[in-house]
């Protein structure tokens, strides 16, 4: 498939968004009842232009664009990594804070990580057979109800691994975060209509993964004439 710049811009703002919601993720911020982190607002954008990536693109472009960010990912760790571990200036005094905010642990690595890699994959799974399913009808169902089930997993899987032991308010804290995301998605579904119409009309494409095979790591598979 020809890569357009507008599937190049779809995937900068995918990556862009799931590295800046990792680094605001550190701060803490009340809302109402809810006590949710900073990038409660910016994770679920990434999820909704994971929607148009598969919506559009279809499941096999999703999984490479999915594995693309998970790199950048820990390409940005790393070198965050060499940041903190360089010697610093005697005039600088806020490698505490720089740790605080760019120093990931291997615990908070792995829950962040592995909440992302299965939460992305579920996503795109399930908005692609469902889209099969309805024979592309109610985009509003497959964007929402694979929103339901990945940010689901995503939500359980980063906050468990991240605060089990440390913490007796867990499921608490999976109920909120999962509940709040799924909103978002809810409330930019109009959104998401507008993109993936303007996207399928300038690109030509509307692509339907009926021959795909989901494998996440079969990484370049063929497509079907």
């Amino acid at each position: 498939m020809k890569i357009s710049y507008r599937l190049v811009i779809i995937i900068s703002v995918f990556i862009t968004c799931l590295i800046t919601a990792n680094i605001i993720a550190v701060k803490v911020i009340t809302l109402g009842p809810f006590t949710l982190p900073a990038a409660i607002f910016v994770f679920p954008i990434s999820y909704i232009f994971g929607d148009v990536l598969t919506e559009v693109y279809g499941y096999r472009v999703a999984r490479r664009v999915i594995w693309l960010g998970f790199l950048c990912n820990l390409l940005f760790v790393f070198f965050a990594w060499i940041g903190q571990i360089l010697p610093s200036a005697s005039f600088w005094g806020d490698q505490g804070s720089y740790e605080n905010i760019l120093g990931y642990t291997p615990r908070l690595l792995a829950a962040s990580l592995g909440g992302y890699l299965v939460g992305e994959f579920i996503n795109s799974f399930v908005l692609a057979k469902m889209k099969v399913l309805t024979a592309g009808r109610w985009l509003w169902s497959r964007t929402i109800g694979s929103t339901i089930l990945g940010q689901g997993f995503d939500t359980a899987i980063f906050i468990t691994i991240a605060f089990i032991g440390t913490s007796s308010s867990v499921p608490t804290m999976i109920l909120h975060h999962w509940v709040a995301k799924v909103a978002i998605e809810a409330i930019f579904t109009p959104v998401t209509y507008l993109i993936v119409g303007w996207l399928k009309r300038k690109e030509g494409i509307d692509t339907y993964d009926d021959r795909t095979k989901y494998n996440p790591f079969t990484l370049y598979e063929k497509e079907q004439a």
